[in-house]
């Protein structure tokens, strides 16, 4: 797969024909037509509240003042990547538009907030285990192995594929400086959550977690990065290589895959667990995000290979999301810690099931969901609250991460193909 295919797969922005016509049910307020200058609006009034631009790295919630750090002010590490994946999504969908004025300042606030966050996050030095700024658990790095790569698609910037390649190395085989043996389970297969102690690690156990956060997308980065790099590269002559060539990025990002289907999916009823410890029984607790995560696999893989199980599993998860995960017609909410942020990357992955693979019967379903979110919205500020079918408050606190997921959907979703 070339990097214009993985371009359409990763981004799947719709090119808009002026407005959504919303089927709207009973109980859910609104019931109007959410016109494309509401996209903006809703994207813009997003930045507004949550961007810090004293540095351009985002907020925790509406009512602090400025992104200090992590224990004051600043969103999780690894939410940032989703919100840089929202500005390069505003980016591509306003050139799509045809609106080449505002796609040159998303593109760049897209620069801006990169430059930003390398600023924060010790300078992308991925060993950097400090807990405040730096790097201590697998999944947050491979978040942003994923931005990156992303970034690297659509800008040409080698300087994103040189991040996105180093930071999966580290995640994949550990850090001689940070003393932890990697993620990666040679031995019985998958992804370890994270290393402990943080300061002075001990190899993982056999029984430590394996949760779903870390392996389907660890998954979605080794597929991505085999499309960026150059197709006649050599392969690193080394133990623990950098760089791979197209082919072994596959092959990781497919072993990952397989596993966590066997290990973290049931196929009859489509839900992904949370997590597995050892040989025991999976947790069952099913999170929109890691539903997400195992439809965008799901759907690179397809692509790939054309295998159809692949995309019967991206139905069968999205189809549990709908039919069992659901209320009304709406998405669960979940308003545990920095739990609000999976709307946004729900919607990244159901993009590429959508528009990529022409599922297009989850359209109405996610457009409902934006025409209850945007119309329940606090009119003062226009952001939104995370329990979409509720009317937000005027001034009410909302994090960031609850905040995000309408206008993640309407930059993929309001407006027509």
């Amino acid at each position: 797969m070339n990097a214009k295919g993985i371009f359409a797969l990763m981004l799947s922005i719709v090119m808009p024909a002026g407005e959504l016509s919303a089927s709207m049910g009973s109980g859910v307020s609104g019931g109007r037509t959410v016109k494309a200058e509401e996209v903006w609006m809703a994207y813009d009034a997003f930045n507004a509240v949550y961007l810090d631009t004293a540095k351009y790295i985002y907020k925790s919630d509406s009512s602090v003042p400025a992104a200090v750090d992590r224990f004051n002010g600043a969103a999780a590490i690894w939410c940032q990547p989703v919100y840089w994946d929202m500005a390069m999504n505003a980016a591509a969908l306003a050139e799509r538009c045809g609106e080449r004025r505002r796609a040159k300042g998303y593109g760049k606030l897209c620069r801006r907030i990169f430059e930003g966050e390398r600023a924060h996050y010790a300078g992308f030095d991925f060993e950097d285990n400090n807990e405040n700024t730096g790097w201590f658990i697998y999944d947050d790095i491979m978040w942003w192995t994923i931005s990156l790569a992303r970034a690297y698609v659509m800008f040409g910037d080698g300087e994103y594929l040189r991040l996105a390649e180093r930071s999966f190395s580290r995640v994949w085989y550990g850090s001689e400086r940070v003393g932890d043996t990697g993620s990666y389970d040679g031995a019985a297969g998958g992804m370890f959550w994270r290393w402990y102690p943080i300061s002075d690690p001990e190899p993982n156990r056999s029984g430590d977690g394996k949760m779903a956060c870390i392996n389907f997308p660890t998954a979605v980065a080794a597929l991505t990065l085999s499309g960026c790099v150059p197709e006649g590269r050599r392969a690193e002559a080394c133990e623990k290589p950098v760089t791979h060539t197209r082919g072994r990025y596959f092959e990781m990002g497919r072993e990952i895959y397989e596993w966590g289907a066997e290990n973290l999916f049931d196929a009859a009823t489509g839900r992904v667990a949370d997590s597995r410890h050892g040989g025991g029984e999976p947790d069952w607790k099913a999170h929109v995000y890691n539903q997400g995560t195992f439809i965008g696999a799901s759907v690179l893989l397809y692509r790939a290979t054309g295998e159809r199980r692949y995309l019967d599993n991206a139905v069968a998860a999205a189809d549990y999301v709908v039919e069992e995960m659901s209320h009304d017609g709406i998405l669960p909410f979940e308003d545990g810690i920095e739990q609000g942020i999976y709307t946004a990357i729900f919607a990244q992955y159901m993009a590429m099931l959508v528009y990529d693979c022409g599922q297009r019967q989850y359209l109405p379903f996610l457009r409902r969901n934006i025409a209850a979110g945007w119309g329940n919205r606090d009119r003062g500020r226009n952001i939104c609250g995370g329990e979409y079918g509720r009317p937000l408050g005027a001034g009410e606190t909302v994090d960031s991460y609850s905040a995000s997921g309408i206008p993640a959907l309407m930059l993929l979703f309001a407006t027509e193909r």
